[in-house]
């Protein structure tokens, strides 16, 4: 349609052909280019006007021009040439609104008509609070209804919804990309109308140079300083020389009260001396001193992590640690050397940050052996940098000896950290899935067919120092295996054994309790348990029976785990039957002791064995208090 570009698509590139520009938007191609005097289509005309009606509704839809071809929709979404072709006349029952553009040969296309019934005889439609469109982060959607006393039933992934789909109680957090169908249904009235609508969720990156740093100069976005400069795609703090001062800052400042950073970092020929991220409220120019001082030594109102590859006064060679107000980043450190990241490796590190007002996070991940580690800081940045937003950034130095020190690519989310949030059903973005698959708006771990094994993790470490994780779970044709929730730090594709194994055993720095329904070595064939660092989980194991609640049985049962950094609980009730039953176990359990850190990978681990099992999550939140 002319003048309605689509959503743009981010990284896409126009093409230039026969005198136009053609660009890729959401679900369209956008052409541009001059229009000559070629005429413009007359919008159609439908017939009757917008109004109420009772029963049935005949509409019709006409252009002035003769031989047009009419495209119309009856959902209110504007129709393109892939939409009904209008031949006649034709009638609705329910509320309905009519939108209809006209093409010609040798005309433009029209713009759209449109005309909206509501019929006295059926429940209106749900009003949607949001229209459909592209949005840049989580979006509150809110659905009403006119009619007295209606119940709204809808969906999220895109199928018809029916009356034995989900009720709304209240607001939908839209998280990821996804279409909303809901209908109403109201006392002595027909259904509503099925309505829709298409929510596109971008990055809400308030930084984002996640394909790189090649434009990060051109577009005046960051500030290089010293020795920084580019290779190839690679922000550069200091490339090899002796005695190098390096920074890089992004020149407008950011919220720091809470936020989400990743960053991809290489340190090559690494003799000396290492790298920060930078905090600070100086200037975009802020440069500290080289060698020891890392590029920060001296930067004011300042926060800084370092990482750090050269002994000077006794921190070791491959140490990290959290400094303020330039002081020199030296000591106190934190040494690297037993743990899984040697900074020295020259290969790429990941670093994941997190803070949350309180705590600030750091996981460190080698992508090539999946190992992880991690520390936490209690600190009041914004206290600490003299202010609630700070230029945020990368320093390095070099001294007598020397490094290639790169960034390969940086991502900044201003707000609160990401946690698993699927109150209503999932999304597959932010999980990582290995043999498990979504069913709707469920998570399927096995389905049904013999021996499979599978794992489902959110694709981000979490912290797991103290939590409380809600989800429901439903297991039918449950012949064996069952499923575990898992706390780990081998990577988020991490899968164990399969059968009895429950696609846990065998996986390292970890923990998980278990839900049996299938006897392999004596714990019977409804049991519970917590098991570590991938352990075979049958035995011991908790017996269900006595409570009267059991897990092969069908029924939608609730579980709630709650971690306080010493004891674990975890509480099950079958919400199926007329009166809940519920059984409540606890064990005493340092967790991140156990798994060598304060955050992991939080998901699930299933098997099905030469027995059989649909074994779904149905839903599923996690929360640090």
């Amino acid at each position: 349609m002319r003048d309605a570009a689509g959503p743009a698509t981010r990284f896409v590139v126009p093409t230039i052909a026969n005198g136009k520009v053609y660009a890729g938007a959401t679900r369209q191609l956008d052409v541009y280019g001059l229009l000559g005097s070629v005429p413009t289509a007359p919008p159609p005309v439908i017939s009757p006007a917008s109004g109420t009606f009772s029963g049935l509704q005949t509409v019709t839809i006409t252009d002035a021009v003769d031989h047009a071809t009419i495209y119309y929709t009856t959902n209110g979404e504007i129709p393109t040439t892939a939409s009904a072709v209008y031949t006649k006349a034709f009638k609705i029952d329910a509320s309905k609104t009519i939108t209809a553009i006209a093409s010609v040969t040798g005309y433009l296309q029209s713009s759209p008509s449109r005309a909206t019934y509501t019929s006295t005889s059926n429940a209106a439609n749900p009003a949607f609070s949001l229209t459909a469109g592209t949005y840049s982060g989580v979006q509150t959607l809110t659905l009403s209804d006119s009619s007295s006393g209606a119940v709204i039933y809808y969906t999220v992934d895109g199928t018809t919804p029916t009356t034995a789909s989900k009720v709304y109680t209240g607001p939908i957090s839209i998280r990821v990309s996804e279409t909303v169908q809901a209908f109403a249904t109201s006392s002595k009235l027909a259904p509503s109308s099925v309505v829709s609508a298409d929510y596109t969720l971008e990055p809400v990156y308030t930084i984002d140079f996640s394909q790189g740093f090649s434009a990060a100069i051109s577009s005046g976005e960051m500030q290089f300083n010293g020795s920084t400069g580019l290779d190839d795609f690679r922000l550069q703090v200091t490339n090899g020389g002796l005695y190098q001062a390096g920074s890089a800052f992004y020149k407008k400042k950011v919220s720091v009260e809470a936020f989400t950073t990743d960053f991809a970092f290489q340190l090559s020929n690494p003799s000396a001396d290492g790298v920060t991220f930078t905090i600070q409220n100086d200037r975009p120019a802020a440069l500290g001193g080289g060698g020891g001082g890392l590029g920060y030594a001296t930067i004011r109102n300042s926060v800084a992590i370092k990482f750090d590859i050269y002994n000077n006064q006794g921190e070791g060679p491959n140490s990290t640690g959290l400094y303020v107000e330039g002081n020199l980043p030296t000591i106190p450190a934190i040494s690297l050397a037993n743990s899984p990241i040697d900074l020295h490796s020259g290969d790429v590190i990941d670093a994941h940050l997190t803070y949350d007002g309180v705590t600030l996070t750091l996981t460190l991940t080698n992508p090539l052996s999946q190992q992880t580690w991690s520390h936490a800081w209690t600190i009041d940045i914004p206290r600490a940098v003299g202010g609630n937003t700070a230029w945020v950034g990368f320093t390095g130095g070099t001294g007598s000896g020397t490094a290639s020190q790169k960034f390969n690519s940086w991502t900044y989310v201003a707000g609160m950290p990401t946690l698993p949030n699927y109150p209503t059903g999932f999304d597959t973005p932010e999980l990582s899935l290995t043999g498990a698959a979504l069913a709707g708006t469920a998570l399927e771990l096995t389905n049904g067919a013999n021996n499979k094994v599978s794992s489902a993790y959110f694709a981000q470490p979490v912290d797991i120092e103290s939590f409380t994780t809600n989800l429901d779970f439903q297991l039918t044709d449950a012949v064996a295996d069952g499923f575990t929730f898992v706390l780990q730090n081998a990577g988020s594709n991490a899968i164990g054994t399969g059968s009895g194994g429950l696609g846990y055993a065998t996986i390292p720095d970890s923990v998980a309790i278990k839900f049996d329904f299938f006897n392999n070595a004596g714990e019977g064939t409804n049991s519970t348990g917590v098991y570590v660092n991938g352990a075979t989980p049958t035995i011991p194991a908790i017996n269900l029976a006595p409570s009267g609640l059991t897990l092969a049985s069908g029924h939608t049962i609730h579980l709630e785990i709650t971690y306080n950094g010493t004891v674990l609980n975890w509480k099950l009730q079958d919400l199926s039957v007329s009166y809940p039953i519920g059984v409540q176990e606890s064990v005493a359990i340092n967790i991140s002791h156990i798994i060598g850190s304060n955050t992991a990978y939080v998901g699930f681990t299933a098997a099905s064995g030469d027995g059989t099992a649909v074994q779904k999550i149905l839903d599923w939140t996690f929360i640090n208090p």
